[in-house]
């Protein structure tokens, strides 16, 4: 689901663009000027007031949704020294990640042992990077692009990894919501590639996953992490007894 503040600020920008002011849209909507800015700041608009704002504008609801989504100020990667700014400090790593996945303010309070200062020095930091926006009430707005990725072999994917080494794979994976399947056999380059486009549509089924969870309450979801792999790979016990000249070229 499409965060609302998003969709807000979008509309915020046809209005702008085309030069039609609050007090227009509240003579529109025959509500009061404070009470439009109230709205746009707060949020709160039924379905069928954004509706008239987009009839006034002359867009559609859904294309303005559709406008919302495809952002093209929101970054999709950082910098490698901006990662590595994220790596070498571990609260911000953490808040990164937690801001992205709609932690509010006082729910990062509740469950971490963080200082409010320290929490809000980082979502300013994040600020500052275009990843998020702090609104009023310290309220956040995620900026980054729905593609939004870690650079490939970057500081934060390589601290990724290092933690799956460590951590993430020492596990019997028997318990609630774990689940391991490891499988080999023979395939060829184009039964590879089919493999590597099937894991790219389930990386957009979790994607799709996350934004339909997105409001569940904090208590009836879990931290996941997934990891899709696949490559020609040989046992090196196995390896070991074949001849020099039949080792096939990755």
């Amino acid at each position: 689901m499409l965060e609302t503040p998003l969709i807000l600020e979008t509309l915020k920008g046809t209005l702008r663009r085309q030069k039609i002011t609050y007090a227009r849209v509240a003579e529109h909507l025959d509500l009061s000027e404070a009470s439009i800015k109230r709205l746009f700041t707060r949020g709160g608009f039924t379905l069928e007031r954004l509706e008239q704002i987009c009839a006034l504008a002359g867009i559609r609801l859904c294309d303005l949704i559709r406008q919302a989504e495809s952002n093209p100020e929101a970054i999709s990667a950082l910098t490698p020294d901006q990662e590595r700014e994220l790596v070498d400090d571990p609260v911000l790593l953490l808040v990164t990640f937690l801001a992205l996945n709609s932690w509010t303010l006082a729910e990062i309070l509740a469950c971490y042992d963080l200082g409010e200062a320290d929490v809000l020095r980082r979502l300013l930091r994040l600020d500052r990077l275009g990843m998020i926006e702090l609104l009023p009430d310290n309220r956040v707005r995620r900026l980054v692009a729905r593609n939004f990725s870690w650079r490939p072999g970057g500081p934060v994917q390589r601290y990724f990894e290092s933690q799956v080494r460590r951590d993430f794979l020492e596990s019997s994976f028997n318990d609630p919501g774990e689940h391991l399947r490891f499988a080999g056999g023979m395939l060829s380059r184009e039964s590879l590639t089919r493999m590597e486009q099937s894991i790219d549509k389930l990386l957009a089924e979790m994607d799709r996953l996350i934004q339909q969870d997105s409001d569940l309450p904090l208590e009836e979801k879990f931290g996941t992490a997934a990891i899709f792999a696949i490559r020609p790979w040989e046992m090196p016990a196995f390896k070991q007894y074949r001849k020099v000249e039949r080792r096939k070229p990755k």
